[in-house]
């Protein structure tokens, strides 16, 4: 098939969307003949159209501009020279240009041959950058902006990476940008969108992922300039849910949150990019619902919604009952990956999943924990609930989806709020945590703050711990530190939620 265009690069250059899919050890196996006027190689955005198309090879013949007079005025020319440009599997060079040469010696030239060979060289740079079987290349962009401090910025961007890591994505690259505010259309300078395209390209990306939320029209216009799919934190998060939810419960609340969050980016994302593929922001009960109508999804949530209700009812009649047992209740509270169910595990001796990863349990889980007052002998039984992990800006669809968790939490007669003291941005992960629960309707009861992982940090962390809480108790759940310690704090906090007044 021969197609024929007219125009700059731009106007010309085949839409990313049309091309043929394939891969970082492919070429699109098109070629492309471009004429220029102007004495010289082709230029920059020629180079860059081939690289963003992966042209096999991109011909450019130079005119002379004298010849043979045509009809209606003006002359065809003569070809001049010509340039012969392709890509090559180099990590910092994307592309090579043959030197001016002339058109006989340029048709001698044995293209299928030149794409067999590059190909195969393509494969073997692909095959040194393997994934594991069943993941997602990742490419994330990260945008900087003034309202961020340089230690918010990295330590957002390191827990984007265990985020998408977590959902089974590999980051092979990270692009960033630094701008005032976000672009209203593509959050980022158009400059930066080719370097994107660029990189998805040389690195193979099946998916690029951003640090922010995105509005549904930047997705569009993201995903139309570099070719590929685009997510950002919110999706990545609810890719995750969708993977550990296990009970019926706790799949019901995450199709809600997901049809929430897809309905107002289904215009569109469905016409302009198949979502059926597979990866990150496709699991889960949500999977299909891209090219349901708009009236379906809605009546599909508000029967969810019925569902979340009837739960919320059922678990509020749990915790009448257990009040009317008199037995007091702690909750479980912390950043995701702070250490809470393996804490349960450890103080009630139950096997509740527990993980070196974000969000690996989302529903809540009680157990009963009997405590002995060393001083009068006196033994109690407490309610510990653990809880859902919380996270730096929580998107909404969860807060809203998983209201049976957080009033697990305002319900409690006291919380436990557990810290990860090894992670670096711990004191930011207290301020997460703290944040969220001022902003409950119903104001929580007391807390106690406990400091796990001590196993894990330097005397000189641990002192600016005590330093800055000086309250706080400091524990290893791991290693079973400091829990005879907490459990008589634990005894004391509900001695003192269940006083008058």
């Amino acid at each position: 098939m021969i197609r024929i265009g007219i125009g700059t690069v731009r106007q010309t250059q085949i839409p990313l969307l049309e091309l043929p899919r394939y891969g970082a050890e492919r070429l699109s196996g098109i070629r492309c003949i471009t004429t220029e006027l102007k004495a010289g190689p082709p230029r920059e955005a020629q180079l860059t159209a081939m690289a963003l198309q992966r042209l096999d090879a991109l011909v450019t013949l130079e005119l002379t501009g004298e010849g043979f007079a045509k009809r209606g005025g003006g002359s065809t020319g003569y070809v001049k020279t010509t340039y012969l440009a392709h890509l090559i599997p180099h990590p910092e060079i994307l592309w090579e240009v043959s030197p001016a040469t002339d058109l006989f010696d340029l048709g001698e030239q044995d293209f299928l041959n030149l794409v067999e060979n590059l190909e195969a060289e393509f494969r073997r740079q692909s095959d040194s950058q393997a994934v594991e079987p069943g993941h997602d290349r990742v490419l994330i962009v990260a945008l900087f902006t003034d309202r961020l401090s340089q230690q918010d910025y990295d330590d957002q961007l390191t827990e984007l990476q265990r985020l998408v890591e977590s959902a089974g994505g590999d980051v092979l690259k990270i692009i960033q940008q630094r701008r005032s505010r976000p672009h209203p259309q593509t959050v980022i300078g158009e400059g930066k969108i080719a370097e994107i395209a660029l990189a998805a390209q040389s690195i193979g990306a099946s998916i690029v992922v951003f640090n922010r939320d995105l509005l549904p029209v930047q997705v569009r216009n993201l995903e139309r300039e570099i070719g590929i799919r685009v997510v950002d934190r919110t999706e990545v998060i609810l890719d995750i849910f969708a993977q550990r939810a296990k009970t019926g419960a706790g799949k019901l609340q995450v199709e809600l949150a997901q049809l929430e969050y897809q309905l107002p980016r289904l215009t569109g994302r469905g016409q302009a990019m198949s979502r059926q593929g597979g990866g990150i922001g496709t699991r889960g009960p949500g999977e299909t619902k891209l090219e349901t109508e708009r009236r379906a999804i809605q009546k599909r949530m508000s029967r969810l919604q019925r569902d979340v209700d009837q739960l919320q009812a059922h678990r509020a009649r749990l915790r009448e009952r257990r009040q009317r047992q008199e037995i007091p209740s702690v909750a479980l509270v912390g950043y995701t990956n702070a250490g809470k169910s393996t804490l349960l595990n450890v103080l009630t001796q139950s096997e509740v999943y527990a993980a070196d990863q974000l969000f690996a349990t989302l529903d809540p889980t009680t157990r009963q924990l009997r405590l002995a007052d060393l001083d009068s002998l006196v033994v109690q039984n407490i309610l510990l609930t653990d809880t859902v992990g919380f996270i730096h800006e929580l998107p909404p669809p969860l807060v809203d989806a998983f209201r049976a968790t957080l009033e697990e939490v305002t319900e409690a007669d006291a919380l436990l709020h557990l810290v990860d003291l090894s992670h670096p941005a711990w004191l930011g992960q207290v301020r997460a945590v703290m944040a969220i629960l001022a902003e409950m309707p119903v104001t929580p009861g007391p807390i106690l703050l406990v400091l796990n992982k001590v196993d894990r940090v330097d005397c000189d962390r641990l002192q600016a711990a005590q330093e800055e809480f000086p309250q706080a108790l400091f524990i290893s759940a791991r290693d079973r530190l400091g829990l005879d310690t907490l459990k008589q704090r634990l005894l004391q906090l509900v001695d003192y939620a269940g006083e008058p007044g």
